[in-house]
Order: C-alpha cells, then structure tokens, then sequence
C-alpha cells in the first residue's frame, strides 16, 4: 500500500486528517478531523500507513497507566515520510518508516554506552504527552492534543522527533512490519539479548498476549526444550501452543500458586522466566518460578502508575537475577531496520504474531479483540 501522491506545496501547511483521539481514560476513542502542524527543527512529518494496537495503549485507555489527556494513542506506527523539518538530514520524503516510542539520541551517556538502549531523551517513564520542545503537533476542536511517547501513530499523520524514526528497506511489507516498533524488538529482545535464553532450558511466560507471544516465539528459536506459558484467558492456549509453548496454566483453575506448580512441573524451576502482564503480583510469581541458584527473570510488563514491588529478599541472595529492559535492549533506530531486514531475508518469522487487520474506522473494535484476548496483535489499516 503506498500513499497517493506526497504533496512538496504543503510540506509546510498544517494537514487536516483522521485521528483516533482519547478525550478521557474509560471511555471509546473517538475518530476526530485534527490539524496537524508541520514539523519543527529536527522532526519529521509521516503519513501513517498501518498501526499495530499494543497492549499498553489498553492499559493507558482503561486508565491503569497516567497519561495527559485528550491524547492520541498508538506507538506501533509504519508510513512514509510526507515532509522533514529544518536540520533533518538523515531522511526524506516518500522514505518507509517507523514510528519509535524509544528514540535513540546517539549523544546522551545511555546512546552512547555500548549496552544502553533507554535513550534519556526518553518520554516512557514519566510521560508529558509533548514533543521534545514542550509543546505538541495535534490540536482538535480548538483543543491542543497529546502525543504518546512521541509515536502516536492512531493517526492519518503524526510528527515524530528523528531521533524516534527508523528507517526501513524499501521492500518492507507496510501492513506488518509497524510491530516492529515494539512487539517483535520488546519480546526477541527479552529473549535474546537481556535473558539470553540458552539451548535445552526451561521457560516460563506469564501473559501470552503480543508480546507474550514475541517472547515465545524467541524461546523457541533460542532451543529452549520446555516453555510453559501462564495466563487467565485459556482462548489464547491453542495459538500459544502453535507458537511453541508446551505446557499451558491458567492460575484461576489452581489449587495452589502458580509459581509452586511451576516448581513442581520443572523440579527445580525454570532456567528463565518472562513476565509480559504488568502486574506486580506475576511479577513476583516469575521471579519465585525461576531457579534458586541461577534462574534469571526479565521483567517486560508494564506496572499500573504508582504501584510497587515487594518481595523477600532472599529470593535473589540464593543467585536469581531480576532484570528489565525496554524494547529489548535494542538500540532502536540502529537495531530495528536490522530486524526488519531479517525478517524480508525470512531470519525472522512476524506471521503468527498478526492475526488480525481491520481499517483504521474500526478502531474500537480491536480494542474490544484484544481485551478478550481474541487475538495477539491487530493491525490498523490506514
């Protein structure tokens, strides 16, 4: 799918489109004409072909993550660049792009360090719902609009820092590889670079969602010999075992915790342990499946705003390792059109991790798809 013509006459005249803007948390999003201003110094204009719905931008709707309202949502954006603002020299109009919740500066101490990935011109952690010079590109009904993390992508065109755009091959596929922004870095990446999953180990996933099944995926290529996957829903136990997994838990049909049956079923527990939820409550179950002399833990879920983590510290005196990382640990505009690359030479498999595609109207619609877990990732169509 490409775009229709890129207009040089308006690269500097605000564009009039379609947005899918959240006015509040708890209620649908609501499709809105939005003027979106032309980029400033060092920002690139793109015209969003498809859009990946991840399971952050449900937890942000629902309003269990904090973020400045009206926003408009989406941080799995794959387009075109329509127009550059002054200084950008790395990209040009009509150049296959994505759209990054994490930039990568290559200036700051985290860039330039040869394991950081967390670019500290971050906007994640503590999100201001604004462009790098405080203010933002989207405004609807004489309303200014918020950004997500820098990427909204639930958009016909978005602005986007060019430390935040990776660009791609010209023969990457538009209607998949935006799961390259997040899912598949943020899951393989857990897998390949922060747990570094050995062959004939022992895996446990809690959550088996989009990233959930990224992390499967990554397992399975990694020669882990069990993966035992851990969720509520059992509609996603079919897909997951396809994806690789062995063994399927549904802790509300235990008697006892799930870590303990984890114990049981490996001996010893699990060589590494994934948590893809978000809730400190798995999160402490992952970190309590995991061997006591060895196992390594990754936490990827993202916590509700304002909770905490609490547990026995003997849990890692014995010599787990509780760790963490964003998209992966990839630094992302290096890193990513790399995977993308590997998946066009067929390295990388994407396939399974896209079940569903609906035009961009239908937006709540795969909202609904995900919260019942009908699916692991659905793709906007613009």
């Amino acid at each position: 799918m490409e775009p229709a013509g890129l207009s040089t006459e308006r690269a500097s005249q605000v564009i009039r489109c379609r947005a899918a803007v959240a006015w509040t948390a708890g209620a649908p999003l609501s499709i809105e004409e939005v003027d979106v201003d032309p980029p400033k110094a060092g920002e690139v204009r793109i015209k969003i072909l498809s859009s990946g719905i991840c399971g952050t931008d449900v937890h942000i709707l629902e309003g269990r993550n904090k973020m400045p309202f009206p926003v408009i949502l989406g941080h799995e954006g794959a387009g075109v660049v329509e127009s550059v603002g002054e200084g950008v020299t790395g990209l040009k109009p009509g150049d296959k792009v994505l759209a990054l919740p994490l930039p990568q500066c290559r200036e700051c101490s985290s860039c330039l360090h040869p394991r950081g990935n967390f670019c500290l011109k971050e906007n994640v952690l503590s999100p201001t719902g604004l462009m790098l010079d405080g203010t933002s590109r989207f405004s609807c009904r004489g309303r200014r609009i918020h950004h997500l993390f820098g990427a909204s992508s639930f958009t016909e065109y978005t602005v986007v820092a060019e430390i935040a755009v990776a660009r791609v091959d010209a023969a990457a596929p538009m209607d998949r590889v935006c799961i390259f922004s997040c899912e598949v870095p943020t899951g393989l990446g857990a897998v390949l670079n922060t747990a570094q999953v050995t062959p004939g180990s022992t895996c446990v996933v809690f959550g088996l969602g989009g990233i959930g099944s990224a992390i499967v995926l990554g397992c399975k290529a990694s020669g882990a010999s069990r993966i035992i996957g851990v969720d509520i829903n059992e509609e996603k136990f079919p897909r997951a075992r396809a994806l690789g997994v062995t063994d399927c838990l549904n802790p509300r049909k235990l008697q006892k915790p799930v870590q303990e049956v984890v114990l049981e079923m490996t001996g010893l527990g699990v060589d590494f342990a994934f948590e893809a939820v978000g809730c400190t409550e798995t999160m402490v179950a992952a970190l309590e499946s995991c061997r006591l002399s060895y196992g390594v833990c990754v936490i990827i879920g993202v916590a509700p705003s304002d909770s905490k983590l609490s547990f026995d510290p003997s849990l890692l005196l014995s010599g787990r390792t509780l760790k963490g990382g964003a998209l992966g640990e990839y630094k992302s505009r290096d890193s990513v059109p790399k995977l993308v690359t590997d998946y066009l030479q067929k390295r990388i498999d994407i396939e399974p991790l896209i079940t569903h595609k609906l035009p961009f109207e239908k937006i709540n619609e795969a909202f609904g798809l995900l919260r019942d877990g009908n699916c692991i990732r659905c793709v906007l169509l613009l």
